[in-house]
């Protein structure tokens, strides 16, 4: 029976352990050992193979079970008290009963036709909040004749706004086209997956000129979806890029480079929208564009990253026909600012369909943060300090107390909170969501480690989540990179983490459980609060730390508003969980305004140099009076005086000069160099096309074309300069280097016996721009050994642990040099050396490197590959079990792969009976996925070959 809503701590679900289980093994003699099997140089000798299986039931007895801490009312008949969050006092913005029918998607003023609002129905959107209807009548934004700045809470239905006035823009003419533009990548893949599900089977009506071109074209000029609305996500990474006349709505993020800010994990990998515009500005196909949306506009304050969004909507701004540009956020301070930069019509609201209360937390008592007067006396009980007689006491009195903890596990008052806190919603049949600061050891690991022992009995759990938690914890196995061993504690409890250590194909393993219910608590990096759509009944803050930083109050915001899951939930839950230490520094957080928005491209000279060189580049600017006029048009122009902006860009233009990237005759004319212009084209920074340059002069001078560490160098990107290099492991695989690779390394410039001097515990200069320039170089060759291993099927898994780097950042490599390669060849071509016989080499090499590093595996592995769920292991087992070509597995029997899928996985553990019965029909289905792919590559192989063989005959 369900627990009734809004009562959790009254709430609880009696649990017993899980059965113990009991595994068979398998011996595989004569068969080949794989890399998941061996230790890596520096590791200690792998265990007896009798070890290498673990009984399910060991962990039970080496990590006991735990007992959560009680939680107590101070005063059970206590009054709520609403939080400054809540909006419970916005009545007006509430949908009242009445019936208004401007509320319905169908109605005529917002001209959507019934496809489209079909569409919208079966995905659960029946009508429109109030606020959201009076946001649409803004004026002229329905007709597309003025943009739209606005802001709206997390979980108020912001993005439901932006995405009714870009699907007009585009169905309101064949031709046109929209931009969506988003920080992160897992954002990018939702988004394509809403979109493509909303304007599924809606066709476009051309126009009479539009329809007499069509009856002209021939069948095969026809592009089969035409009419249709392609939806298309740049996500980086592949050697086939969309380009503009692929998509009718392109989803992409603003940066294309992986960068930290923080110690946290932020997933930055993807197209950039700033060079797709400028490709678009640059051949004259930017006439098209009809809309442009920028999601979470306070990132314009981003340090790294934020002038990139500001240089997108200053060159939409530069345009001489109308784009509209809709801009939003849940966290907008000076929003009139924006709306004067933007020329935009603006909207604001704190309306949220499901209210949050939010709680601070400190030493184990739970106090209201209805206000800052509240908070005060919060902080004054919680320190001890004597209140004032006229104050009331009843609000500085906590509200309820976390009882403390007789494990030594939970001394620690912060983490004995968190887990009561979690443990508590998951037995009232809620989830939560706990965010960490750290991959790690104190964070998220430990964290779902500890929860997870605390959630050990399932007994009253329905059957279904238990089978969905065991065929959850089978796909997990069935990765290339096998179960990991704290996901394989944890799952079985109802609880996971995520964070950027984990692989794409992990992570969203995770995440669609969650969403589902399947997991009930998830443990995360703070980054996952912008990064991916999980709400949650209750928001849990294991402190208010992003590494050794407090968080701004923007992520602050965007964490709390992850609390309250529409349509499951009546209300939403936030706990922050503060120390001793932080206490004053979290209540001034917590008190804080969220920041003013300001330009960012005078926080660092090359910023403003790169909006110049691109301005000039792509011919939106060629004399002085043409670059001052778009400066006008950035936000830079609102937030800094004349003088500096003047001396800024007087400074910019003879720097870009001096580097030789524009080049100024007598009348002030500026025009791009050959080499500015190959910055631009192939996306690189201004610092990092000067590096690639000089790289790629001296690959023209020597290059090492008798080995692959070379070529793999060259493949290795160059814009994460945060890499740390294990010198140890440095040096064992420089002494297993061949003459090959030494030979690269003496080209390069790196010395062995600067390796040897650093692996014993030295340190690299890089206090000059020459030092720093041969600190880059090691930690790319660092990079490219990694490469190394993954062409030559070692798993991600095994790479990560051999460099000891994460599994998501050794996967993150893989996918961005296949892009920056493609990149390079662009840069190459740009500064005329296409024609030179070593570049054309390097360029098929690198396109061949690109293929094996996809599929992780060697040449005569490649066609394999190229199956659906084979790469890497899994296509060298079905090689050496005589599947040697695509045929021979499109003819086979799907029940005879499963053996080989069996031995292909890198888990040894096996289970018995129903769990094993179970795990085997997951590889049936699998194989027979297999099988058809296989079917399919095949018959488009022999394509060819029948319609010669038919033309001969005939």
């Amino acid at each position: 029976m369900e627990p009734p809503r809004g009562i959790l701590h009254k709430t609880t679900l009696e649990s017993t352990t899980l059965q113990q289980k009991t595994f068979h093994t398998t011996t595989l003699s004569g068969n080949k050992r794989f890399h998941a099997d061996v230790a890596s140089s520096d590791q200690q000798p792998p265990p007896k193979r009798a070890l290498q299986f673990q009984r399910a039931s060991a962990i039970d007895k080496e990590v006991p079970e735990l007992a959560a801490s009680a939680i107590t009312d101070v005063d059970p008949d206590r009054a709520t008290y609403p939080s400054e969050y809540s909006q419970r006092r916005a009545i007006a913005a509430t949908p009242t009963s009445v019936v208004d029918r401007s509320l319905s998607l169908a109605f005529p003023r917002y001209g959507l036709p019934s496809s489209l609002v079909n569409n919208f129905k079966s995905l659960g959107i029946n009508e429109i909040y109030t606020w959201q209807k009076q946001c649409l009548l803004g004026p002229g934004l329905l007709n597309g004749t003025k943009n739209l700045v606005y802001t709206a809470p997390t979980g108020g239905g912001k993005s439901l706004v932006a995405d009714i006035l870009m699907l007009k823009r585009v169905l309101e003419d064949s031709n046109s086209k929209a931009l969506l533009v988003l920080p992160y990548v897992a954002l990018v893949q939702e988004k394509v997956r809403w979109l493509r599900n909303v304007v599924h089977g809606i066709k476009r009506q051309p126009s009479k000129e539009e329809s007499s071109e069509k009856e002209q074209r021939s069948l095969w000029q026809k592009r089969f979806d035409e009419d249709t609305i392609r939806v298309v996500g740049f996500f980086g990474g592949g050697k086939v890029r969309a380009t503009w006349s692929d998509f009718d709505i392109g989803v992409c993020t603003f940066e294309k480079v992986r960068r930290l800010r923080y110690p946290c994990d932020i997933d930055l990998i993807g197209i950039q929208a700033n060079s797709l515009l400028n490709t678009a500005i640059d051949d004259c196909s930017i006439t098209k564009l009809r809309a442009v949306v920028l999601d979470e506009l306070h990132m314009l304050d981003d340090d790294h990253r934020g002038y990139l969004m500001e240089l997108i909507a200053t060159k939409l701004l530069s345009l001489e026909h109308e784009v509209q540009i809709i801009g939003m956020s849940a966290t907008l301070q000076n929003i009139d600012l924006l709306s004067r930069w933007l020329n935009a019509h603006i909207y604001s609201t704190f309306y949220r369909p499901v209210p949050i209360e939010e709680y601070l937390v400190h030493e184990g008592k739970i106090y209201p943060a209805s206000s800052t007067i509240g908070l005060l006396q919060a902080a004054k009980a919680a320190s001890q300090v004597k209140l004032d007689s006229d104050t009331s006491q009843h609000r500085s009195q906590p509200v309820r107390i976390i009882q403390p903890s007789a494990h030594k596990e939970f001394k620690d008052t912060v983490l004995n909170s968190v887990v009561a806190l979690a443990v508590e919603t998951a037995k009232s049949g809620y989830g939560a969501l706990v965010f960490c600061n750290s991959r790690r050891k104190d964070g998220c690991e430990s964290d779902a480690r500890l929860i997870s022992r605390t959630l050990r009995d399932t007994s009253q759990l329905a059957s279904a989540v238990i089978e969905a938690r065991l065929d959850l914890l089978a796909d997990l196995r069935s990765l290339s990179t096998g179960l990991d061993p704290c996901l394989a504690e944890t799952v079985s409890s109802g609880v996971a983490f995520h964070h950027a250590g984990l692989t794409t194909e992990e992570r969203e393993l995770i995440a669609s459980a969650y969403d589902k219910g399947v997991l009930k608590i998830l443990v995360a990096t703070c980054s996952l609060a912008a990064g991916i759509n999980l709400p949650a009944r209750r928001v849990i803050l294991h402190n208010a730390r992003m590494g050794r930083d407090l968080v701004g109050p923007s992520m602050l915001r965007q964490m709390r508003g992850r609390a309250g899951r529409k349509g499951k939930d009546e209300i939403g839950e936030t706990y922050l969980c503060c120390r001793k230490d932080d206490l004053e520094d979290v209540i001034e957080l917590m008190r804080a305004e969220l920041p003013h928005i300001s330009s960012g491209l005078t926080t660092d000279r090359h910023r403003i140099q790169r909006a110049l060189l691109e301005i000039i580049a792509i011919r939106l600017a060629n004399s002085r009076d043409t670059v001052d006029d778009y400066i006008q048009k950035t936000l830079l122009s609102l937030s800094s005086t004349p003088d500096d902006i003047k001396t800024h860009v007087d400074s910019s233009l003879q720097d870009l000069s001096e580097m030789g990237f524009v080049h100024c005759d007598d009348s002030e004319s500026y025009t791009v160099t050959q080499l500015g212009k190959a910055i631009v084209t192939s996306s690189l920074e201004p610092e990092d096309g000067v590096f690639i340059h000089r790289e790629m002069q001296r690959a023209l001078r020597a290059f090492v074309m008798d080995g692959e560490m070379h070529v793999l160098y060259m493949f290795t990107p160059v814009h994460d300069t945060s890499t740390t290099i294990n010198w140890r492991i440095f040096r064992s695989e420089m002494e297993g280097l061949d003459d090959s690779g030494l030979r690269v390394m003496t080209f390069l410039g790196l010395k062995p016996t600067q390796v040897i001097k650093m692996a014993q515990g030295g340190s690299l200069k890089e206090t000059t721009p020459q030092e720093k320039e041969v600190a880059r170089i090691y930690r790319r060759f660092y990079l490219a050994l990694q490469l190394r291993d993954l062409c030559n099927e070692m798993p991600v898994h095994v790479v990560s642990r051999k460099y000891d780097t994460p599994r998501g950042a050794v996967q993150n490599l893989a996918q961005t040099c296949q892009g920056f390669a493609a990149g390079m060849i662009k840069f190459c071509e740009q500064m005329g050396w296409g024609a030179n016989a070593q570049i054309r080499a390097m360029a098929a090499v690198l396109d061949h490197f690109s293929d094996r590093l996809n599929a992780g595996a060697r040449s005569d592995l490649l066609a394999l590959a190229k199956i659906t769920f084979v790469k890497s292991r899994t296509a060298r087992v079905f090689y050496d079990n005589g599947f040697k070509t695509v045929a021979a597995i499109a003819n086979a029997d799907p029940k005879e792969l499963v053996p080989i899928l069996i031995q292909a996985q890198p888990s040894k553990v096996r289970l018995k009976s129903k769990d094993e019965e179970k795990y085997e029909e997951k590889l049936l289905a699998k194989a027979k996925v297999i099988a058809d792919s296989a079917n399919k590559l095949w018959r488009t192989h022999m394509a060819p070959h029948f319609w010669c063989s038919t033309a001969e005959l005939g």
